[in-house]
């Protein structure tokens, strides 16, 4: 703790760490902007409103926020590219779009003005991390449409790091580029990063003397706890979670700091977050999981009303070790679309992660495998096995054994669902460059 403390700063003290009455106050001003500013900018917007029955002037205070009608995915389908936008594309400075569910993507774009906020958002998110102008930061992410590669470049940059834009992909090269670089932060999914530190115990590099990371800024897929520490380990570094959704302006939304890593802090001054129940869309007590709903504060060229991010978590308000009083989001257990029901249960894959990484005796691969026998659906969860286990299981199958009824049954426990466990030998499930792949669902459709 005392050495993270040392190095330790905040970027913006007057947002990272206003009181909660400021905070709100200023909230609710920005509120009271932008509302009309959709209304009288967006066509589509309107509609909704007025569909709705709720116009700019019944927004008086925050409380009314929950007057106006939710956001989602589909509403940047059925308006595509360029309906969902409050300027004509000739005021843009940049789009970037993400994949889509129905052939199209969905398009999101900022001005220059969007763009610098944007900056700022991303530098106050890794500073908290622990980057400062004495790291040389290796991004993994890619670069082009997504989002992720740009966001985290130019705040890191303004943050004063040396930026390696490496993007993703060629890991040989990434593994070069690490040592000769001296790379101390790492900017990738937990996946990949998962994965070169994998390559980098195959290549026999030396923690501390060839690879030199400190810092690791993992985001883009949920990952659990155990997931960190096994990260954290094997690459020598302090990882942190951060988030963030092209539709809400990028990564940047929120981060962890390197101090308590206990939620992700939330840049209030520019977002007004709510958590709900994704069924009944009431919200949900602080501190109880549900799901983020996302309003920004900032966006010229593509404001948002009330996003529902699909996203599971829960907020608290609580101050942090660290000095910082924004609200804290806890990290994402799952998404709402990629829950799965299996016999009427709810399974996530985080769920599974998490009895994986507290089991020794396992890699961080694995793939859940949906089928259907007869009428009704069966859960398989492939895993690879550490090196270490398969070389020893070679001459004591036994090993392998125990290992696979040990995680049968605390599989059955975390999910109340009797699954089949197949162990894998290692480097046998496919590695993913960006977010991991983690369900194959062979069900038929219907």
């Amino acid at each position: 703790m005392s050495a993270l403390s040392t190095q330790h700063k905040i970027w913006d003290p007057t947002w990272e760490c206003a009181d909660r009455a400021t905070t709100r106050s200023h909230q609710q001003d920005r509120l009271l902007e932008v509302v009309p500013y959709v209304y009288d900018r967006v066509p589509y917007y309107r509609a909704k409103m007025d569909d709705a029955g709720v116009r700019p002037s019944d927004i008086r205070s925050l409380d009314d926020l929950r007057l106006l009608p939710f956001t989602t995915k589909k509403d940047f389908h059925l308006t595509y590219p360029f309906g969902m936008f409050a300027v004509p594309p000739a005021e843009l400075t940049r789009i970037h779009s993400s994949s889509g569910t129905t052939g199209k993507p969905t398009v999101v774009g900022y001005t220059a003005k969007d763009l610098d906020t944007w900056v700022e958002l991303v530098t106050r998110m890794v500073t908290a991390a622990g980057v400062t102008e004495r790291d040389i930061a290796q991004i993994s992410f890619g670069y082009g449409m997504f989002t992720g590669g740009f966001g985290l470049h130019y705040g890191l940059e303004r943050a004063g790091a040396t930026v390696v834009p490496v993007s993703s992909g060629n890991t040989e090269r990434q593994l070069m580029f690490m040592v000769d670089f001296k790379t101390t932060a790492l900017i990738a999914t937990p996946s990949y990063a998962a994965y070169l530190a994998e390559q980098v115990a195959n290549a026999g590099l030396r923690l501390g003397e060839e690879v030199v990371l400190k810092w690791g800024l993992f985001g883009a897929e949920p990952w659990t706890e155990g997931m960190r520490q096994r990260i954290q380990s094997s690459l020598g570094l302090s990882a942190t979670d951060n988030y963030g959704l092209s539709e809400i302006g990028g990564p940047g939304f929120s981060g962890e700091c390197c101090i308590a890593k206990e939620g992700m802090h939330i840049s209030e001054d520019l977002y007004i977050w709510e958590v709900i129940d994704p069924i009944t869309e009431e919200p949900v007590a602080e501190g109880e999981t549900g799901e983020l709903v996302v309003t920004p504060l900032w966006k010229e060229a593509l404001p948002l009303i009330r996003y529902r991010t699909r996203d599971l978590t829960a907020v608290s308000t609580a101050p942090c070790a660290c000095g910082r009083t924004s609200a804290r989001m806890r990290r994402v257990t799952g998404r709402t679309d990629d829950m799965l029901i299996i016999r009427g249960v709810n399974v996530f894959p985080s769920q599974v992660e998490h009895v994986l990484m507290e089991t020794e005796g396992t890699s961080p691969h694995y793939l859940l495998v949906v089928t259907r026998e007869g009428a009704l659906d069966t859960l398989e969860v492939w895993v690879e096995v550490s090196e270490k286990l398969f070389a020893e299981s070679m001459s004591k199958m036994s090993r392998m054994t125990d290992l696979q009824a040990l995680l049968s049954k605390k599989i059955h426990t975390t999910l109340g669902l009797s699954v089949k466990v197949k162990l894998v030998e290692p480097q046998t499930l496919e590695r993913s460059q960006g977010k991991a792949k983690r369900v194959l669902d062979q069900r038929p459709k219907d």
